[in-house]
């Protein structure tokens, strides 16, 4: 019986405030989704991070003859200028173990025609133009500026390269991208927690005098809430479901079929990420349906 009048209760709520209803099942909707997939950027921000920064080397190319770097005097770099930048590098407690490798002029030169091949570019070098280096592989990719000030100013060295200057201006102008959609799914949460307030209002102030009613009849303040919670808990779990479907199909037809495919290099957000993203949502969605509910229909039980 007392089933069948919470059911009841709530099939008189849904139809009195069915557009207020399918509003906040869109608000959700779109805010949850925006909010997947800021935690799917974050994600994929890391991932991208991890597989790029274990793989960053420091490179210290030596002095040439043709050289302007300040550690070079117009002249090749020496044998013991060589030693004395190879100890400072491998002393220094930041170089991994057996983390120094040492590139010859041979070396450098058959990487330069590979990489140029097709180029006439080729054909305008000699061996004698490149440069010797050391590649430094580190502990911690994150601790690099030691090594770095530590090198650069030793004689023979005549540039200090880090991949990390390239691949930071990226990392940055994601992490605003990231971050730029948390401010917007976080508006538009807000919005639909405001929405979903505003909802239960009206639902509670059209049958106030039914409240008012089973309050004095002795019902439980958890009986009379539950078809408003069941309401908004309803247009949550539509809400969220809508969500989460969409930030799959995002994920398998944008990252799955193409991305993954086009570009290999990267690691990419797959569906444990998603998985867990979902999760996640879900409860977002919940606790906008409950919290609002409960506070909003508190003022209605007291007769």
């Amino acid at each position: 019986m007392r089933l069948n009048y919470i059911l009841s209760d709530l099939g008189i709520g849904l139809k009195r405030n069915l557009s207020m209803t399918i509003a906040v099942v869109v608000t959700i909707w779109v805010s949850l989704s925006l909010f997947g997939s800021a935690l799917l950027a974050h994600e994929q921000v890391n991932l991208m991070k991890g597989n790029w920064y274990d793989k960053i080397q420091i490179s210290v190319f030596l002095c040439t003859k043709d050289s302007g770097g300040r550690g070079c005097s117009g002249a090749e770099v020496t044998q013991e200028q060589k030693n004395r930048i190879q100890q400072v590098i491998e002393q220094n407690p930041d170089t991994a173990p057996d983390g120094v490798f040492t590139e010859s002029k041979a070396q450098a030169f058959d990487s330069f025609k590979k990489l140029y091949k097709d180029s006439p570019i080729v054909s305008t070098v000699t061996q004698d133009q490149m440069q010797e280096s050391f590649r430094i592989r580190l502990k911690d990719p994150q601790r690099y500026q030691n090594l770095v000030s530590a090198v650069a100013g030793l004689p023979g060295v005549d540039t200090v390269q880090d991949l990390r200057q390239y691949l930071d201006p990226l990392f940055k102008a994601l992490n605003w991208l990231q971050w730029g959609s948390y401010a917007g799914a976080g508006l538009l949460l807000v919005a639909a927690l405001m929405q979903i307030a505003n909802t239960i209002r009206l639902a509670a102030y059209a049958r106030r005098r039914e409240i008012g009613i089973m309050r004095l009849v002795g019902a439980s303040n958890f009986y009379i809430q539950l078809p408003f919670l069941l309401e908004a808990v309803l247009a949550a779990i539509i809400g969220a479901v809508l969500a989460c479907g969409t930030l799959w199909m995002i994920v398998y037809f944008m990252i799955m079929q193409r991305a993954q495919e086009t570009f290999r290099v990267w690691q990419w957000v797959g569906a444990t990420e998603t998985f867990r993203a979902t999760l996640i949502m879900v409860v977002v969605g919940l606790v906008l349906a409950v919290v609002p509910t409960f506070l909003t229909t508190r003022k209605y039980l007291k007769v």
